[in-house]
């Protein structure tokens, strides 16, 4: 059997980076997991190939070389999928769609062959057999949770690995939070599953050993959920990394509750943590208690940021807008919250109601849901009724995207973090990061009309804060990308 295994598009978000990633020399971030552990469950004799359209064209001789096409996809994904599922029929090729997309009952899955919803490990055995003997069914759900110490390493040696900026890992499923808009407790349960150690290790072997050296990415969507299991696996992470020389540096995404244990952030920062992506979504406590989000509303959120700064990671936050709760001077608020915590990557987006969440239960009682979610919550477009004037609504985070993107105000944020910001682990740069500085020079430096707050930027640092001029250069470049998408956002919500 040969296996296609396809990833659409992404389309132009603030997640997407599209616009910084060319001064790297990259075409995407990073590679897609599911598929590619996915890959490491089929059956050894099957062939396997992964085209990532992130990266590379699907061309006609890789649909005529396949027998079945394995297509998994996120809800803002959902266009780019469609129209792949209808050029493998227009060739009969079968295609079988998973992914978190397919929870969703979606509609740019209904022309699918076959859809797996849940998690991979608990169909595939089954999957394979009805592949193989030709007794495919429609749909396949996962009957349980996986046990996390039985995943298979993903299939890295598939992916065209110079073409993305990082390299994923993932330690675990779950978080132990029940936030009222989220849709991972129901995905993956609030329970974590974690892989062992020697698992996570036996990774960084991999990617080691295929030539990796930079970013990697621990994608878990809250890597701090089992504080126990996490302060056992980074001490070898640790002593892993200084036997090598520290060929990464690790980004990953985290709850703010991090923050209250000193030992942990001391773990992580010894590991080569850099970058952590965090959820804060609001200043307002109210809206903190009414989501659920009791981590956030019970800390002192300002502090929280600072103190993980301190230990030399850089926070990455992710906002929302258009909670119930929110007052009329929100957006202010937003904006002052993030100039004081010094937080120069900023996802603020608009609250959006997605599938199977208890918001989009609660809203779809009150009758306030207008439309599905297109999984970016970043567009111009709201899926339900707020309790404050849309109209209202959407200006004022047009109004907050233009102010915390203003080149002026995101390199003022940027020179605090710099300032503000803990030793930090040495980065071991590569040709292409020098690269990188070059086009950036030339690109932002040269022909940006916000040329002059760049040079500002820079020169500070190589006079305050020397020693953080390699990520300031990077936050120089990722600004670039946000300074483009806002300006389109900000075109998208004046019509």
């Amino acid at each position: 059997m040969r296996v296609l295994l396809l990833y659409p598009e992404f389309p132009d978000t603030f997640w997407s980076f599209r616009y910084s990633l060319p001064f790297l020399g990259k075409r995407s971030a990073y590679p897609p997991l599911g598929l590619l552990t996915v890959s490491a469950l089929l059956p050894p004799h099957w062939e396997r190939k992964l085209v990532d359209l992130n990266v590379e064209p699907l061309s006609d001789k890789d649909l005529a070389w396949a027998d079945v096409a394995f297509v998994s996809a996120m809800l803002v994904q959902a266009p780019f999928l469609a129209d792949l599922i209808d050029r493998c029929r227009s060739v009969g090729l079968r295609t079988v769609v998973g992914g978190p997309i397919t929870s969703a009952e979606h509609h740019a899955c209904r022309d699918a062959d076959h859809v797996v919803r849940g998690e991979a490990e608990g169909v595939m055995e089954e999957l394979v057999h009805d592949l193989e003997t030709g007794q495919g069914r429609r749909r396949y759900k996962a009957p349980h949770w996986t046990d996390m110490t039985r995943v298979p390493p993903p299939e890295l040696d598939l992916t065209k690995m110079r073409r993305y900026s990082a390299m994923p890992v993932q330690y675990s499923r779950g978080c132990p939070f029940s936030c009222e808009f989220c849709d991972i407790i129901e995905l993956f349960g609030r329970a974590p599953r974690t892989k062992t150690a020697a698992q996570v290790l036996a990774e960084f072997d991999r990617l080691y050993s295929l030539g990796w050296r930079g970013s990697v990415f621990i994608v878990d969507d809250n890597f701090v959920g089992n504080k126990k299991a996490i302060k056992t696996l980074l001490p070898r992470l640790a002593d892993w990394m200084s036997r090598r020389r520290n060929p990464f540096s690790l980004i990953t995404q985290a709850s703010i509750n991090m923050a209250d244990d000193e030992e942990l952030l001391s773990l992580m920062r010894a590991a080569r943590f850099v970058k952590v992506f965090v959820g804060i979504e609001t200043p307002v406590k109210e809206s903190h208690h009414a989501a659920g989000k009791h981590h956030n509303e019970n800390s002192d959120l300002l502090a929280s940021v600072h103190r993980i700064q301190e230990h030399g990671m850089e926070v990455m936050g992710g906002f929302i807008l258009g909670f119930d709760q929110d007052p009329p001077d929100i957006f202010e608020k937003q904006i002052a919250f993030i100039r004081e915590a010094a937080i120069p990557v900023s996802m603020v987006g608009l609250l959006t109601a997605l599938p199977n969440t208890r918001l989009w239960r609660r809203l779809s009682a009150e009758g306030r849901i207008l439309r599905e979610s297109v999984g970016d919550n970043t567009a111009a477009l709201l899926n339900f009724i707020p309790r404050m004037d849309p109209d209202t609504l959407l200006a004022g985070y047009r109004d907050v995207m233009a102010s915390i993107y203003g080149p002026k105000e995101y390199f003022e944020r940027a020179r605090t973090l710099l300032s503000r910001l803990g030793p930090s682990p040495k980065i071991r740069l590569a040709l292409s990061d020098y690269l990188a500085l070059c086009r950036s020079f030339v690109r932002q430096g040269i022909f940006a009309r916000y040329r002059k707050a760049y040079w500002k930027f820079l020169g500070s640092t190589l006079f305050r804060t020397r020693r953080h001029f390699g990520l300031a250069v990077t936050l120089a470049i990722m600004g670039h990308h946000f300074f483009t998408l806002t300006k389109r956002l900000e075109s998208d919500l004046r019509k």
